[in-house]
């Protein structure tokens, strides 16, 4: 459920692009700086305002250009040394025109596998899971034989098992760029065991731990699975009991229902601009995101459950650092350093941690430094909103480099103005790469 949109529109940016592929997702960022214009890289270092806290004048204007570039919607929360700024532009509703606002309960998509990893890492303190021993041990009839046996815990939560993602067959008609697998799905309830059954019969896309991985949702069915096995209770109960109320999240929960809980946006899909004009696809059944990305939050409870993880207040420093330990894994075509459940971006102005997660209709992003200190969380919705050329390449939107330069001024202070001059091509984007759109 990680937006590819959002990682391949990275991938572009800068002239480095070639040497940020191959080290991964935190040097794309990176590389749009190194040849930016000096004032560029020194302008508000920090990232605050005359007063010591965000430029909320900026920020606003920031949010402004992304709605006025494209987008339907979008809201975000910055933190800044204890300091909060929050703000939305656009309309929630294409059709009432009815505002956006910062609070709005979102689909966050693969943001959810952080969540599954911080519940599984608080297993493994507890002696209850050993991440490097075979998921075989745990479930031998799910995964068995030779797979069980090479397939190890930790290489389902950093994408190194090279189980097949289950998106192309649970949702048949996006290989065929068709959206009729989404309406027909819409109210279907999926079980684990069936979208695993799916991953595993999806061709392998390597050997087990073979460096780099693949970015697949079945890993994170099958942890959901394995939380289930060692302690008994259900996985979605357990996040929520152990990890969501630890952190002190109100306004995040797995829903019960296909409708999002609380004040929220509609979710418009174009799918490259499949479906036109855009459909709403904010009534769902999440069971095909389940343990992968199901989840709905708030940009506020986003920064408090990151800044809570890396502050070591819901697993210990010693699983903190096992979560950081991280491995070149593509997705979709575009290298990131991921861990187990976060991933690491490198800016101008310092690393940062965390996720970001796409459903039909949903973005999101939410990164932290590694002390909770500087973070942001935003979410827009209108989602796979670019077109896709003669080549099979995606066409870049002025909205991707508007958020980029969003990104770049919540967390470094200044925009991106080599994103703006570099039109490199994107990452070619053939049908059967088409699933990993939505992951």
């Amino acid at each position: 459920m990680t937006s590819l949109r959002f990682r391949t529109l990275l991938s572009t940016v800068g002239r480095a692009r070639r040497l940020a592929l191959a080290t991964g997702m935190g040097a794309v960022l990176a590389a749009a700086t190194l040849t930016a214009p000096a004032a560029a890289q020194t302008t508000s270092a920090t990232g605050t305002s005359q007063d010591g806290g965000p430029d909320r004048q900026a920020l606003r204007k920031s949010l402004d250009a992304v709605h006025e570039a494209g987008m339907y919607g979008i809201y975000s929360q910055v933190r800044d040394q204890g300091q909060t700024w929050q703000g939305a532009s656009g309309v929630a509703d294409v059709d009432t025109r009815r505002p956006v606002r910062p609070d709005m309960v979102h689909r966050v998509g693969s943001i959810t596998k952080t969540f599954v990893s911080v519940a599984i890492l608080q297993q493994v303190a507890r002696g209850a899971i050993d991440l490097d021993a075979p998921i075989g041990r745990y479930l031998p009839d799910l995964v068995p034989g030779d797979r069980g046996r090479r397939i190890t815990v930790r290489m389902l939560l950093n994408h190194t098992s090279h189980i097949g993602d289950y998106i192309g067959s649970a949702f048949p008609s996006l290989l065929e760029g068709s959206a009729k697998s989404l309406d027909d799905n819409r109210f279907r309830t999926f079980t684990p065991k069936e979208l695993v059954g799916m991953g595993l019969a999806a061709a392998p896309t390597g050997e087990p731990g073979a460096i780099p991985g693949s970015y697949s949702n079945t890993n994170y069915i099958l942890a959901g699975l394995l939380l289930e096995k060692v302690t008994g209770t259900d996985a979605e109960r357990y996040i929520t009991r152990n990890v969501i109320r630890k952190a002190g999240l109100r306004h995040t929960s797995f829903p019960r229902t296909p409708v999002i809980p609380g004040p929220h946006s509609k979710a418009y899909e174009s799918l490259f601009g499949l479906i036109d004009p855009p459909r709403d696809y904010s009534v769902y059944n999440m069971s095909w995101g389940g343990t992968a990305g199901a989840i709905v939050s708030t940009m506020d409870d986003l920064n408090r459950f990151y800044r809570a993880l890396l502050r070591g207040e819901l697993v210990g420093a010693a699983q903190v650092a096992e979560m950081q330990k991280t491995v070149t894994v593509l997705a979709g075509g575009a290298a990131i350093n991921y861990g187990l459940g976060l991933y690491s971006l490198d800016l101008p102005c310092g690393r940062f941690w965390g996720h970001d997660g796409g459903v039909f209709g949903m973005i999101t992003q939410s990164l932290s430094s590694p002390d909770g200190s500087r973070q942001l969380s935003f979410g827009i919705n209108l989602a796979k909103y670019q077109r896709i050329d003669e080549n099979g390449e995606i066409v870049p939107s002025p909205i991707d480099f508007a958020l980029v330069d969003h990104l770049f001024l919540s967390l470094c202070g200044t925009t991106a103005p080599q994103a703006k001059s570099s039109r490199l091509p994107l990452t070619p984007f053939p049908a059967d790469r088409l699933a990993a759109a939505v992951r």
